[in-house]
């Protein structure tokens, strides 16, 4: 049975106390690492430049590993437009990724044909991934697989 995903309202509610709960612990907590022996998806912090204001913006995402590479999908918690984050990032794909182990500069693309199907087939080895078909069908629109790679 496909589980049905929670309203934006409360995403975005849950998107907020998690930063928040980042904040206030310093980074001690809120982030995670994957680990896909156990499903479990990693969580970072990505830091961008908004693309109007110019102004720094932080987001705290699901990711997998792919290499040196993280990936993690800009379906916007289900809701029709794309993330903020992830059109800041078409503006200026240099962005700053915080994970448990520290802060690296990364560079942001979308992932296409091949890649992105062997991605989308990584994504739904994970428990909270295993009905993202549905989900993204859900959106109405194509959802980037965005990767980060390392930057010097």
């Amino acid at each position: 049975m496909a589980t049905k995903t929670p309203p934006y309202w409360l995403m975005s509610w849950l998107w907020k106390a998690h930063r928040a709960v980042l904040s206030v612990s310093g980074g001690r907590m809120g982030l995670a690492e994957p680990a896909p022996d156990s499903r479990k998806i990693g969580m970072l912090q990505l830091h961008t430049v908004g693309r109007k204001t110019g102004k720094p913006r932080a987001v705290v995402l699901n990711y997998i590993e792919d290499g040196a590479n993280v990936v993690t999908i800009a379906s916007n918690g289900g809701a029709p437009q794309d993330p903020a984050w992830w059109l800041n990032l078409q503006a200026r794909p240099d962005a700053t990724a915080t994970f448990v182990g520290g802060r690296r500069p990364v560079r942001a693309r979308a992932a296409t044909g091949d890649e992105r199907e062997r991605l989308m087939a990584a994504f739904r080895t994970y428990a909270i991934y295993e009905d993202v078909d549905v989900h993204l069908a859900a959106r109405g629109r194509d959802t980037a697989l965005v990767v980060l790679e390392p930057r010097p």
